[in-house]
């Protein structure tokens, strides 16, 4: 058994680590916060417009698709990785990572696979596969449309210019703090939902024209979508980070309590030890 110092040690980290980790998990809740209502408020918006881009674009003419909605034989693909830049989030990032691995090794195993990576877990993990094109890392340290859309940008003209023949996400999508749910996407092209076409009962009067309308708001839904997938992964990470931190919490309580109840075993041990040396020391004299 340790002595009753290393004990006192021991119960003095688990408390320092204890504070660190609850102070963490607060830290974490009032960022969720924040993130989750972005991200509620957005959900609506971004899906209305995806519904309707697709009704739209799959009512276009042949002669006049879009470069977007152009679907081609898949030979290259561009899998974009959302993680984040720090860890202490549980599975956050290896979930992300594991999916990556297994696109790249089973669903896409046929095509040439390239990644772009946002967040750096992700791009120092899958940076080692030589296969990395891209990497936005700093796009989480000021996260607002405008610098998600240039992102987008960029790999809408990689694919208008052929360079990809599709592109996923692959990111954490918001449920609740303690679930997030991996998401595999498709980005690129734009397919129309034969679902929503056979349901849809609404007519529209276009004006201008439809392919006017079609081209002017495809540009605005893909990076509607992409910055609504940055936002799901970045309030999943909040929420991942304040659920491990609870139950890191957790688990030191649990472990200090053992500790001080082995402290006090000892001590009770080192007493009745001094004790009987006292009493046998007594006993001696006496005979």
């Amino acid at each position: 058994m340790a002595n009753l110092k290393e004990i006192r040690n021991r119960i003095a980290s688990v408390s320092s680590t204890m504070q660190i980790t609850s102070a963490m998990k607060m830290v974490s809740a009032a960022k969720l916060k924040k993130a989750q209502d972005a991200i509620t408020a957005m959900r609506p918006y971004a899906s209305t417009l995806t519904e309707l881009i697709q009704n739209l674009s799959g009512a276009l003419d042949s002669d006049t698709q879009n470069p977007y909605t152009e679907v081609r034989e898949s030979q290259s693909v561009l899998i974009v990785s959302i993680t984040s830049n720090r860890g202490l989030c549980g599975a956050f990032n290896a979930n992300i990572i594991k999916k990556t691995r297994q696109l790249m090794g089973e669903t896409y195993s046929n095509q040439k696979v390239t990644l772009l990576t946002i967040g750096k877990k992700g791009s120092e993990l899958l940076g080692k596969t030589g296969q990395v094109v891209a990497s936005h890392d700093s796009l989480f340290d000021e996260l607002t449309y405008e610098n998600a859309g240039a992102v987008a940008q960029f790999i809408m003209d990689q694919f208008q210019e052929k360079t990809y023949d599709e592109v996923v996400l692959v990111y954490n999508r918001f449920k609740n703090a303690a679930t997030q749910i991996v998401e595999v996407e498709p980005f690129l092209p734009i397919v129309s939902d034969p679902s929503s076409e056979n349901t849809a009962t609404t007519e529209y009067l276009f004006e201008p024209s439809q392919a006017e309308i079609v081209n002017d708001l495809l540009p605005k839904s893909l990076k509607m979508q992409f910055y609504k997938a940055i936002r799901d992964s970045f309030a999943s990470e909040h929420g991942a980070r304040m659920t491990a931190m609870h139950k890191a919490t957790d688990n030191a309580t649990e472990l200090r309590d053992q500790l001080k109840l082995t402290y006090n075993k000892a001590r009770q041990a080192a007493i009745t030890n001094e004790i009987l040396e006292i009493v046998g020391g007594a006993e001696a004299l006496k005979s």
